[in-house]
């Protein structure tokens, strides 16, 4: 049978999209008029073509952020997943328990992103920070405004404290929609905790684990506010991402050319990615539709 369609429906959400395209399209047909063009103040603009995104698209300093941005999206994927999963997995399903944990898991979601860097930029100190001052205690060398290994590990932990409650939160929606008849039918055939979890609750979790990894990486790939709270993106450039770096080149430097061209750039790759992960999402649909 095929699903009908209530186009009325569009017409409740109409006045938001109108909204979101009003607020959304004006910024950017600024950014690509800026992306084409320079100036020398008093706003009086010079044809330039495609002159900044040449520019950008051959600079070592783009694509060092970008490979930056991809090492710590795969990074945080790789810890932040796995970790959401194990959690969802020992969360209990039934009881006040299910409370305490689901509002414990909600808390650092709560939190303001400067407020977390913020929290981090003193937690991480040497002389007064808890985490500096007992990895100092304990000998190990350990200072994330010098050292760029430091740094890096203090970042991921924050993102890692921030945002896996995430990946915990749609796991565990995923599974207690999971009905009881299917661990019933698991335990008579005497199936193994793995063979539940491989068989019965990941293809469950499937289409939230794809919600999870989409919305992960995209937080992770545009991350800004808690690397430039707590290091800068120092030392030197070790934790410069593309977005730490954009605000550089347009606020510090005053190059809007150059900026805007790297935005779109910036804002084209994103934009592929969400098609891409729309793409398999829309796939897994059809496939689980069948």
């Amino acid at each position: 049978m095929e699903k009908s369609w209530n186009n009325r429906a569009w017409f409740l959400v109409l006045p938001m999209l109108l909204l979101v395209a009003f607020s959304a399209i004006i910024p950017l047909m600024t950014v690509v008029n800026y992306s084409v063009q320079d100036t020398f103040g008093n706003n009086q603009f010079f044809w330039a073509g495609l002159e900044w995104f040449q520019e950008v698209l051959h600079s070592d300093r783009f694509w060092n952020a970008l490979g930056r941005n991809l090492i710590f999206s795969g990074l945080i994927l790789a810890i932040e997943v796995p970790l959401g999963i194990l959690i969802a997995l020992n969360m209990p399903k039934k009881g006040l328990g299910v409370a305490v944990c689901l509002v414990l898991m909600s808390l650092p979601l709560l939190i303001p992103w400067n407020v977390v860097g913020t929290i981090w930029q003193v937690f991480g100190r040497v002389d007064i920070g808890l985490l500096g001052h007992a990895l100092a205690g304990l000998g190990v060398d350990y200072n994330y405004v010098q050292d760029p290994f430091d740094a890096w590990v203090t970042v991921i932990l924050m993102d890692v404290w921030h945002w896996t409650s995430l990946v915990v939160l749609l796991c565990y929606a995923g599974l207690v929609s999971i009905p009881d008849a299917y661990y019933q039918a698991a335990k008579i055939d005497g199936a193994s905790r793995w063979s539940v979890f491989r068989f019965i609750q990941l293809p469950k979790m499937q289409r939230v684990l794809l919600i999870a990894v989409l919305l992960r990486f995209m937080d992770s790939f545009m991350i800004y506010t808690e690397p430039f709270v707590v290091t800068g993106g120092g030392p030197g450039n070790s934790t410069t991402f593309l977005s730490i770096d954009l605000v550089k080149i347009a606020i510090g430097q005053f190059d809007l050319g150059p900026a805007a061209a790297m935005s779109l750039v910036y804002f084209l790759i994103v934009l592929l990615m969400s098609w891409v992960f729309y793409t398999v999402m829309t796939n897994l649909d059809k496939g689980g539709d069948q």
